[in-house]
């Protein structure tokens, strides 16, 4: 037993102490910013306006850059000024939110945001409901990552590509276009981020397994309550 022990804790020591050449922390930093999960909500929106058949077909292009300019402001720069102005008056530690206790204020303010957007596009029928399922999806995903938080820092960035991912399937399932390039586009990211997150070891891999599942199960159930 006194073997299998020293032998299990030799190796876990060696994972632990493995360092990662400069290169491949690079490209993890590089991934890790390109895909911050602050920047999910446009690139999917830039997908829903520009290569998605049908979702905002009849809108004008003024229409279109109106609706990115929301999700922009509601969705992007809201939460970045949010978390600015709070590690400015001392309510949190770091701009990285890398500890469970600095996440719970952003966490509250972004869920407030995401539902202010959620009732914007709701409450304009003229908006396609997919853009309606998707962004009600974040903030049940953030709804759930604040109550996650309670227990585990899970990662961010799995929520933002696996509700991404979960999008996708919602797409694929609606039968409005053909769906196979663009998951396995997404699902290359997703472990591209994913593995960037590990390597930078700044998550275990059960914090980006629960991030990944509670971002696509909120995308299934905003799909299931407003479709």
């Amino acid at each position: 037993m006194n073997d299998t022990t020293n032998t299990r804790f030799k190796i876990k020591n060696e994972i632990t102490d493995f360092k990662v050449p400069l290169l491949l922390r690079a490209f993890a930093h590089l991934f890790s910013y390109l895909f911050h999960p602050v920047f999910i909500p446009i690139y999917v929106t830039l997908f829903l306006l520009y290569i998605h058949p049908s979702a905002f077909s009849g809108f004008s292009d003024e229409s279109k850059q109106r609706t990115l300019l929301i999700i922009i402001l509601n969705l992007v720069l809201f939460p970045l000024i949010t978390v600015i102005l709070l590690k400015a008056t001392g309510f949190i530690n770091s701009l990285y939110l890398k500890t469970q206790k600095d996440r719970i204020i952003p966490y509250i303010a972004v869920g407030i945001f995401f539902f202010w957007t959620y009732t914007v596009f709701k409450e304009q029928p003229a908006y396609p409901s997919i853009l309606t399922v998707y962004v009600f999806g974040i903030f049940l995903s953030s709804s759930a990552a604040l109550l996650a938080n309670i227990y585990l820092k899970v990662s961010m960035h799995a929520i933002g590509m696996g509700g991404c991912l979960g999008l996708f399937f919602i797409i694929m399932q609606m039968n409005a276009m053909l769906m196979s390039w663009p998951i396995a586009l997404i699902l290359l990211i997703t472990g591209v981020v994913c593995s960037s997150r590990l390597l930078l070891k700044s998550h275990q891999p059960s914090e980006i397994y629960l991030g990944l599942l509670i971002g696509m199960i909120s995308q299934f159930m905003a799909a299931f309550i407003l479709l």
